[in-house]
């Protein structure tokens, strides 16, 4: 053999060994990834041939009571791509432009990202991505998501509360509900082909979501926009520098509508100060004045130390207590138990408070629920202050007679007179009145819960005779409506600012509540720092209070007329079958509208009131009534407050 050939042949075997090696290598690879990790590579397969996406739970809407939508969930669309997988990325730049108007430009510098997934855009409603929602486009990505609205704007906001952007709640009912009003996502397997498009097959699986269940709260919307409407207008009227109120029924303590201003629009809450969010009848404390001056009431009755015709010489409107000079708003004499409460004395009510002692002021403060939660279910109540008797000064017993070395919180007001109103029982606030699922299954439900017993029905009575008596002829007589039985309690306050007590600057508030021989609403009204002349609770909320109620009663037929006297009225009945689809519709007696001695009646007022309601309110003054169209009275002949002959006939045109 020739070295030539020895050489071709070594050559020739080094590369036949190589060749077997690497056959041998490559088939066992192919060995192990057919057989032993057949599995892993399978799934791997899969993985990448497939997509799981979630399928997005509907949050649960919020009603009032009477079922009117609080919150609304409107689909939103958000658009991504992938940069490596759009191919014209002008033309597609252009496309987005004629869909949402935003420059081309900008959709280029996205898509020239060198990132793997880029958003485009964000919370787009579907008018923005019409052009595109059926395009399939090689790279496009469309994710469709909820996006929590609010109807009604800053009505009921600080109760409602809003989501963020993951639509969790962040405050109000929206928060404390968030469990049960935010479900549980789904998901299903999608194929997706080599340019990133998904489609589901029939054969992947998938797992359905399960939507929110829907609140319906005890808040009556009509009632709310009235109550915040109106105290708008006393904080322009007063300049005040806020004002809170609450409207609850006594009778199950349901909370018909509740509110703090300045508020905020949960649509726009980023444009509003957060403190706007608070809703301060829960939150915030504040010293009462005359308004806690049931509490030494009810324990003076309670203790049988003071009775109703017991006289107190009031000082002439000065009295000194502990070196402190305690002044009234009016140079009083001699007044009885019941005038003082009525015209709110201050040295009377301090000299009630000494006969009685420390011990029935403080236990009656509790019994009313003064100085604890009064157990809402709402985030960040405060329970207020009432410091025990072993951490009183000698100034103590007079200043908590009165309203002051307490804290206590609109709602806590709110009980207390409900309390009275109800006969005796402080009940639970109540902002929910159930939650169901989307099929109507009961999930949840607040019942009326009584708390404690805080006195008799026969000591709340003989308090709310004083109440009613208190705006029939006391300081709250501007609280008051012609032929409706009023109670209710004012209350002027000095704020302590920076360790002392204003001299400028006062907390003005009314406490009521109406019909008082069968209360069927109690309301607060409170104004934070009103202008001097309307800083008196006489002066500033008692009319706050008396043009809520007007409006309620003007608008609600539930709310029955009644004599205003301390005792329950006959029932009569009147036929109101003209729209009513009824016979015969039992309703309380009216009160009379004042009648001349010479026979005469007087017009009442029935603008503005139901063609039911107008009618009660006639038949009561002797009037029948006569009426075209239907709806709400707007114009009345003869005009109100003419004298005419009991059987005349007053015209009423309704729409």
């Amino acid at each position: 053999m020739t070295k030539t050939y020895l050489k071709f042949r070594t050559r020739v075997t080094v590369i036949s060994c190589c060749l077997i090696f690497a056959w041998a290598g490559l088939s066992a690879r192919l060995f192990q990834i057919m057989v032993i990790d057949s599995d892993i590579y399978r799934k791997q397969g899969i993985s990448q041939g497939q997509r799981q996406e979630p399928l997005l739970a509907v949050r649960g809407n919020i009603y009032d009571t009477k079922n009117v939508p609080l919150t609304r969930n409107i689909i939103h669309y958000s658009i991504a791509v992938h940069p490596s997988k759009i191919k014209d990325k002008a033309r597609f730049a252009d496309l987005i432009y004629e869909s949402t108007g935003r420059k081309s430009d900008y959709y280029l510098n996205k898509l020239n990202s060198k990132a793997d997934f880029v958003y485009l855009e964000r919370n787009l409603r579907k008018e923005k991505v019409a052009l595109i929602l059926g395009q399939r486009i090689s790279g496009l990505v469309i994710d469709r998501e909820f996006r929590r609205s609010y109807p009604h704007n800053n009505i009921g906001s600080q109760i409602i509360g809003f989501t963020d952007v993951d639509d969790k709640g962040l405050i109000g009912i929206e928060k404390e509900f968030n469990g049960y009003l935010e479900g549980k996502n789904g998901w299903v397997v999608k194929q997706v082909d080599g340019e990133g498009r998904a489609q589901v097959k029939t054969s992947f699986p998938i797992k359905d979501p399960v939507d929110g269940s829907n609140i319906q709260l005890t808040i009556n919307l009509e009632y709310q926009s009235i109550l915040q409407e109106e105290l708008a207008r006393q904080i322009e009227e007063s300049k005040a520098k806020g004002a809170m109120g609450i409207l609850m029924d006594p009778q199950t303590g349901a909370i018909l509508a509740m509110t703090s201003l300045p508020d905020f629009d949960p649509n726009q809450h980023d444009f509003y100060p957060v403190e706007n969010q608070k809703i301060r009848v829960v939150t915030d404390q504040f010293e009462p004045g005359s308004t806690y001056k049931i509490v030494a009431a009810t324990a003076a009755v309670a203790t049988k130390k003071v009775s109703l015709y017991d006289e107190f010489y009031c000082e002439d409107g000065q009295f000194t207590v502990a070196g402190k000079i305690i002044t009234d708003h009016e140079k009083f004499g001699l007044l009885t138990f019941p005038q003082i409460i009525a015209h709110s004395s201050n040295v009377g009510t301090i000299k009630i408070a000494q006969k009685i002692g420390q011990n029935p002021l403080y236990t009656y403060s509790r019994n009313y629920g003064f100085g604890t939660l009064t157990g809402i279910r709402f985030p960040g109540e405060m329970k207020g202050t009432l410091r025990k008797i072993k951490d009183w000064s000698e100034l103590s017993l007079a200043e908590l007679s009165i309203g002051y070395e307490v804290g206590v919180t609109a709602l806590q007001l709110a009980s207390a007179y409900a309390a009275i109103a109800n006969g005796g029982f402080l009940l639970k606030p109540r902002l929910v009145k159930q939650i169901l699922t989307p099929e109507g299954k009961l999930v949840y439900a607040e019942k009326p819960e009584v708390m404690r017993k805080v006195a008799d029905p026969e000591i709340m009575s003989t308090i709310k005779d004083m109440l009613v008596q208190s705006v029939k002829s006391g300081t709250g007589i501007k609280a008051g409506i012609k032929g409706w039985s009023i109670a209710g309690k004012t209350g002027t306050a000095h704020k302590f600012i920076e360790g002392e007590y204003s001299q400028s600057k006062y907390i003005s508030n009314f406490v009521g509540f109406f019909p008082a021989e069968d209360p069927q609403i109690v309301g607060v009204i409170i104004l934070d720092e009103p202008r001097y002349g309307l800083h008196w609770g006489g002066y500033g909320a008692a009319p706050v209070f008396r043009r809520v109620a007007q409006r309620i009663i003007n608008m609600d037929d539930s709310i029955q007329y009644h004599e205003p006297k301390t005792k329950f009225p006959k029932t009569v009945y009147v036929d109101a079958s003209e729209k009513d689809n009824m016979d015969l519709v039992p309703i309380k007696t009216v009160a009379p509208y004042p009648t001349y001695q010479d026979g005469y009646t007087i017009v009442p007022d029935v603008r503005g009131m139901s063609i039911r309601k107008a009618k009660q309110v006639l038949i009561a003054s002797n009037i029948r009534a006569n009426f075209t169209g239907s709806g709400h009275v707007v114009w009345q002949s003869p005009s109100p407050g003419t004298k005419k002959l009991p059987g005349s006939i007053c015209t009423m045109g309704l729409n």
